[in-house]
């Protein structure tokens, strides 16, 4: 990956970055980490989206970066107070990011990494339909031996960022599905919402859940758990 790149030295530590969203909602962001080509699902971090609204997933993307590189610089600021706790996946710099997506992709965070101070990282874009590396500041795409070592890598680090920004997703949507279900039953306010929401997780388990099991639930009633389900 060093030489079909040409990057100053192996990458060792490399991050990637990947936008889920369906029409600009329940949008969310991931970063996944691999130190010397594994993963360390200890260093991942997720991302609510919180400043775009639509379905623009280049300035969801640039959002992610930007909070993600701010983060490196209060952590250098955390590490200097004696005794304050910093987060050391967001210290430490990367040798090369990647992001799921072509030119475009590419030339989004490119724009928001110089913004932050950070333009000199190495960046690249894995595009899907060819799987051809996209790097910045390079006219034609990489093309990588499909027998490569570095094409197994790119893809693999490329299809974590998506399976953990899919997953937080789905996980995102089914919280606002259930409280916009759950906004329809009369007595249950945004405090009980987020009670059944941590206790249970999903509309599909309350439903599947007894009155008693509701009732059972800090701020509920038997008879309020009764109306939970009939209203479900």
């Amino acid at each position: 990956l060093e030489q079909e790149m040409n990057l100053p030295s192996p990458p060792e530590r490399i991050e990637c970055y990947d936008i889920s969203n369906i029409q600009g909602t329940s949008a969310v962001g991931s970063m996944v980490v691999f130190i010397e080509g594994r993963p360390q699902p200890a260093e991942y971090r997720r991302f609510r989206i919180k400043s775009v609204a639509g379905p623009d997933d280049f300035a969801m993307l640039q959002e992610v970066l930007r909070r993600r590189f701010k983060r490196t610089a209060e952590v250098i600021e955390e590490r200097a107070k004696a005794g304050a706790e910093a987060d050391e996946s967001f210290g430490a710099v990367p040798d090369l990011v990647i992001v799921d997506g072509g030119k475009g992709q590419v030339s989004a965070a490119h724009d928001e990494m110089r913004n932050m101070g950070v333009g000199h990282i190495p960046l690249a874009g894995l595009a899907k339909r060819f799987e051809e590396l996209y790097v910045k500041d390079v006219s034609e795409p990489i093309v990588l031996p499909r027998t490569s070592q570095a094409l197994y890598l790119v893809q693999r680090i490329r299809d974590e960022a998506h399976r953990f920004a899919i997953t937080y997703h789905r996980k995102v949507r089914a919280k606002a599905g259930m409280r916009s279900a759950l906004d329809a039953v009369p007595g249950v306010g945004p405090k009980r919402k987020r009670a059944l929401l941590r206790k249970f997780g999903s509309v599909k388990a309350i439903r599947e859940a007894g009155v008693g099991e509701i009732a059972a639930t800090p701020g509920f009633t038997r008879s309020l758990a009764e109306k939970v389900l009939a209203g479900l």
